[in-house]
């Protein structure tokens, strides 16, 4: 299998030799310290699940489905025999019970002095958002990780949705959020700020938290800023007057919350090349905070964990240079040499936040997976 496996530092510019090299379907993951590469910066927290900082491949096998059709692409292989064995499959997967025992890396009480702090620090004027995470783990597991990101998809079915592995590291993935799509000149990107839970059981009570969410002065004022953000990064690449706001404020529903979503798009300028988007947007907005060089260094100092592929993206370019990537949240990651299991959850904080609130938020995003992994 051709590979590309790289530390941050020259990774982006091996990533584009690569890519230009191979001209094929390409597929793999950017971490969230690639930062160090994007902003010249630093890490020394611990990384417990040692995913690369950036790792590529050509697939020997491509499938791609649709609601009609089946496609497909092989070097090798027959296609009619990976049908068949995708035909003969079982149609059920079964789940395997997991009786996770999960830990905080910060109790209640220290989450919210943190929250504080950082709330000082937006007083301060040394930012005006800031995404801040906190992780579970349990550190001596083992786990059946297919079924468990079967239980994980039934529990949270979402649209970015991933299993992925690479060697014995496995991101078991439910995100909702895209990071950035490329279709020809045209580029987007979908930020997610503002969280909203849902109640299935009582209609009425589910429609009124998507309008509260909708009215919420406090979520809006979150998601107008990494929209901000979002179009600053863009304007990088884009044609002068491209960059528009397709959506503002958009709720959409999901298992267990109501999210609000901004979609933004562009017009690329001639000749900029996917290494120069991710350049130019790495990491992404909406799990950083603005501005964005002095948010990653509070989250450097305040958070207790590298981040490592959470809150980073995974993705594919197709050989005609389109893209499409998420972004890596409500994620279970997990080392089966280690024996090591992490979910990470953040939310974004403003002066305005309530530090009670901002932890409830944590726990509602860790919801689906604690289910998942404590039954």
């Amino acid at each position: 299998m051709r590979q590309l496996q790289c530390a941050s530092g020259t990774a982006l510019n091996e990533f584009h030799s690569f890519s230009k090299k191979e001209n094929d379907w390409i597929f793999g993951h950017l971490a969230y310290d690639l930062k160090n590469e994007t902003e010249n910066m630093s890490s020394s927290k611990k990384d417990h699940i040692q995913f690369p900082d950036l790792f590529f491949y050509v697939p020997e096998i491509i499938i791609q489905l649709s609601e009609q059709v089946i496609s497909i692409g092989m070097r090798e292989e027959n296609a009619l025999e990976v049908y068949d064995q995708i035909m003969n499959s079982p149609k059920v997967m079964k789940s395997r019970m997991v009786q996770a025992r999960i830990q905080n890396r910060f109790s209640q009480s220290e989450y919210i002095k943190v929250i504080r702090q950082l709330q000082q620090h937006i007083l301060r004027g040394d930012c005006y958002e800031i995404n801040f995470c906190q992780e579970f783990y349990d550190d001596n597991i083992e786990i059946d990780p297919l079924s468990t990101f079967w239980s994980l998809s039934k529990a949270s079915p979402n649209p970015f949705s991933a299993f992925y592995r690479l060697h014995d590291k496995y991101l078991l993935c439910a995100s909702p959020e895209r990071y950035l799509k490329k279709v020809g000149e045209l580029i987007y990107s979908q930020p997610i700020k503002g969280t909203w839970q849902r109640d299935l059981l009582n209609k009425e009570k589910d429609v009124e938290n998507k309008r509260l969410l909708q009215q919420s002065s406090k979520e809006r004022s979150e998601n107008v800023m990494v929209v901000d953000l979002v179009r600053n990064d863009l304007s990088k690449v884009c044609l002068e007057g491209s960059v528009l706001v397709e959506e503002l404020f958009g709720v959409y529903s999901f298992p267990q919350v109501h999210q609000l979503i901004s979609t933004i798009k562009g017009t690329l300028k001639q000749g900029i090349e996917p290494v120069d988007i991710i350049r130019a947007s790495f990491p992404m907005g909406s799990m950083t905070g603005a501005p964005k060089r002095r948010v990653l260094e509070l989250i450097e100092e305040y958070e207790r964990t590298k981040r490592g592929l959470f809150s980073g993206a995974l993705g594919y370019i197709s050989p005609t240079g389109d893209f499409d990537f998420n972004v890596v949240i409500r994620s279970i990651l997990y080392n089966s040499t280690a024996t090591y299991l992490s979910f990470q959850t953040g939310s974004g904080i403003t002066f305005y936040s309530n530090p009670e609130n901002e932890y409830e938020e944590c726990l509602l995003k860790a919801q689906a997976i604690k289910k998942v992994l404590t039954g």
